[in-house]
C-alpha cells in the first residue's frame, strides 16, 4: 500500500465537489417540498459542477465515466422534477408512456456508460493506472 500510486484531489477541487453536494440536496430537498423556484434555480449550478467536475477528472476514463454517469442522473432528475413541477409528467406520449417516462433516456444512457466503461474498456486496460 505505500508504494502504491496515489489519486489526489486538489482542495479547490474537493471544496467544489463538497459545494456540488450542497447545490444537489437543496435541488431534491425543493422538489420534495414542491418549492419550485428553488428546485429550478439549484438545477444550474449542480449541473455545471457535475460537468466540470467530469471535465477535470478526464485523465482517468473511471473518473470520467462515473463522473458522466453523475451528470446523466443529475440530468434525469432534473427533468423529471421540472415535469412534476410544471405537471407534465403523466401526459401520455404514446400508449402507457408518458412525459416522466424520457427521464429513462439519460438515466439508460449513464447505465450504458458505466456498463462500456466495466464490461469493455476496463478488461482492455486492466494494466493502466486506474481510480476503480
Amino acid at each position: 500500500m505505500k508504494n502504491e500510486p496515489a489519486y489526489e484531489i486538489p482542495l479547490r477541487y474537493r471544496k467544489m465537489e463538497n459545494l456540488h453536494i450542497v447545490f444537489w440536496l437543496l435541488k431534491d430537498i425543493a422538489w420534495c417540498m414542491i418549492w419550485r423556484p428553488l428546485g429550478i434555480a439549484m438545477i444550474f449550478p449542480t449541473l455545471i459542477i457535475s460537468i466540470i467536475i467530469a471535465w477535470r477528472t478526464r485523465q482517468y476514463m473511471s473518473e470520467l465515466c462515473h463522473n458522466l454517469a453523475i451528470t446523466l442522473w443529475i440530468s434525469a432528475n432534473s427533468y423529471w422534477m421540472v415535469s412534476e413541477f410544471l405537471h407534465f409528467d403523466s401526459r401520455i406520449i404514446w400508449g402507457e408512456i408518458s412525459f416522466k417516462h424520457l427521464a429513462l433516456i439519460p438515466f439508460i444512457s449513464g447505465i450504458l456508460l458505466l456498463s462500456f466503461y466495466y464490461l469493455i474498456w476496463k478488461p482492455k486496460h486492466h494494466n493502466e493506472l486506474e481510480t476503480m
